[in-house]
Formats: C-alpha cells, structure tokens, sequence
C-alpha cells in the first residue's frame, strides 16, 4: 500500500492516473464562460 500501488490514492497521485479512489474534478465551465462574456461586454 504505497507508491507502486495502483489501486490505492497514494499511488494513483505518485503515478498522476485517476479512477475510482481518485476521481478528477469535474470544473462547471458555466461560472467561468459567464464571468468571461460579461467581462466582454462591459469593454464593448
């Protein structure tokens, strides 16, 4: 259970890999897109 463990967390973040014990992050790109477009506007 250590670094050359793939199923374990420890693992997957020394070998940078994802899966069940450590899910990637889901960013939500409305909140960026809709800061971005009202930036936009303001200087058009």
């Amino acid at each position: 259970m250590g670094k050359g463990d793939r199923k374990s967390k420890k693992g997957k973040r020394w070998r940078g890999s994802h899966g069940k014990t450590r899910p990637k992050k889901k960013s939500s790109g409305k909140d960026h897109k809709g800061k971005k477009n009202a930036d936009q506007e303001k200087t058009a």
